[in-house]
């Protein structure tokens, strides 16, 4: 179909699109030569977005809801159809015993090859085999992370519909699997997935045609060229670590965003990985506004602290390509990856922020006057940014991270005696904002740190809490 008889598609839509359905068929009649009513369809479909109308099941067209998108009100899991469809690539490109033999053991190496370049922040070189290797090993919990951080966008009614997003290295597809399935196949999406190594061929096996509404576009180019257009949201899932300049190359995204438009990032959990996204988030807060979890509570100031922040959600069941793989592995733990904790960060192209408060700096002072308070004890507000960092060690007290965005080194809440006036520490979720009463301020010069000790002279109160998304829990399904 030509350009003029896609134009006469379109205005067509526009004019009968508040009145009736829109019937392909019933366009076609008004359109010049009256076109088959697939080819209608087709038009319609890529310009969803553009018209602000979704396909139906029944094939017809309505406008989309006036509404923010909701977040889907099921379960967190890696469903089995993505992955057999990983199966489905490894049996195409190494046969049914992939996980046997030769295939088997080129698999397992460059799964380790992956983990040891990581670690020593190497860049990696993807052919096929490294893509589907990054598959077994990654999609599944890149799949979960972003579906958390995902519904969290969805349960605070940061995005509506139609949706122009695009994804800064998509690689074999985890993030954008997750996106689309949370979002469901009623929301009309325009997504562009950058991706120029190898991954794009798997990303590509992997999502297929998508949703029902989904227009998908892999652009094979580095995200340091391609020319973005305006977007609703843009996603950096496990690729600010990756990038030469994270902050410049991700600014230029930050630019593309639509007025309303949101930035989400997520990071693997590790001190290192996690500490650098906060690097780029306070870099591209030049531009954006932090909406959440490292809120600022205190809009004259801005935070020059590590900030080690992540956030754990349940592991998930271990995948059936993991569990093949690794039972020829002399160390099958190396194969397997179920758990699920990453560092997040959403940003804002408007001023919005999960938590506007005002504070009285004379009843709460700033975090960035700890300094001054050494020994004492002080009230304070700050948002919980981390689970128990003492966990693994059966002695140590339960500790957070905590933060206000004003703090010049971190900051750590010490729960050394538990109460009932106290107990908020504990109960409360990653990113909750909390009120502290007769907290003692001590100096940990070992960890470039203050401690905040909590005991039984200390109260702490859950002032504001992060909206719970609808679904909370996180397996294989």
């Amino acid at each position: 179909m030509n350009a003029d008889r896609r134009a006469q598609v379109r205005d067509a839509a526009k004019y009968l699109r508040a009145v009736r359905p829109l019937d392909p068929a019933e366009l076609a009649t008004y359109v010049e030569g009256q076109p088959h009513p697939a080819a209608v369809r087709q038009v319609l479909r890529e310009s969803a977005v553009a018209l602000g109308v979704r396909e139906r099941e029944d094939g017809t067209f309505v406008p989309v809801d006036d509404e923010p998108i909701a977040p889907p009100d099921r379960p967190i899991t890696v469903p089995e159809d993505r992955l057999r469809a990983i199966e489905d690539c490894l049996v195409e490109t190494f046969g049914p015993d992939w996980h046997r033999g030769e295939s088997g053991v080129r698999l397992r190496e460059r799964i380790h090859d992956l983990k040891a370049a990581y670690l020593a922040g190497d860049s990696v070189t993807y052919d096929r085999t490294t893509a589907l290797a990054y598959a077994i090993y990654h999609f599944p919990a890149s799949y979960a992370s972003t579906a958390h951080l995902i519904d969290q966008v969805l349960t605070e009614q940061l995005l509506d519909a139609p949706l122009r997003i695009c994804e800064i290295g998509a690689g074999v597809g985890g993030p954008l699997c997750a996106v689309l399935d949370r979002l469901g196949p009623a929301v009309p999406v325009r997504y562009d997935a950058v991706e120029p190594s190898a991954a794009a061929e798997v990303c590509a096996d992997l999502v297929g045609d998508g949703p029902r509404n989904a227009q998908i576009e892999i652009h094979r180019e580095r995200a340091e060229t391609f020319d973005p257009g305006e977007y609703d949201l843009v996603l950096a899932a496990r690729v600010a670590n990756e990038l030469a300049d994270p902050a410049t190359t991700l600014e230029r995204y930050a630019d593309a965003l639509a007025a309303d438009g949101t930035f989400a990032l997520v990071a693997p959990a590790d001190r290192e990985t996690a500490i650098g996204l906060r690097r780029v988030e306070r870099a591209l807060a030049d531009r954006l506004t932090v909406y959440a979890p490292t809120v600022r509570l205190w809009p004259d100031h801005h935070p020059s602290s590590r900030c080690w922040s992540f956030d754990r959600k349940p592991p998930i069941d271990l995948p059936a390509i993991q569990r093949k793989l690794a039972a020829a592995a002399d160390d099958p733990e190396t194969i397997h990856n179920t758990r699920v904790q990453y560092a997040p960060s959403i940003l804002r192209a408007d001023d919005r922020r999960r938590y506007d408060v005002s504070l009285d700096p004379d009843r709460t002072p700033p975090l960035a006057t700890t300094a001054e308070r050494v020994t004492d004890r002080i009230d304070a507000v700050a948002i919980k940014l981390s689970c128990d960092l003492g966990a693994d060690d059966a002695e140590a007290n339960p500790q957070f991270l905590i933060g206000d965005g004003s703090e010049r080194r971190d900051h750590v809440a010490v729960l050394v005696r538990e109460t009932t006036l106290n107990d908020a520490l504990d109960r409360a979720v990653y990113g909750d904002c909390l009120h502290f009463e007769n907290a003692l301020v001590l100096e940990n010069r070992d960890q470039d740190a203050y401690n905040l000790v909590i005991d039984d002279a200390a109260i702490v109160d859950r002032i504001a809490r992060v909206p719970t998304p609808p679904a909370v829990d996180s397996a294989v399904e």
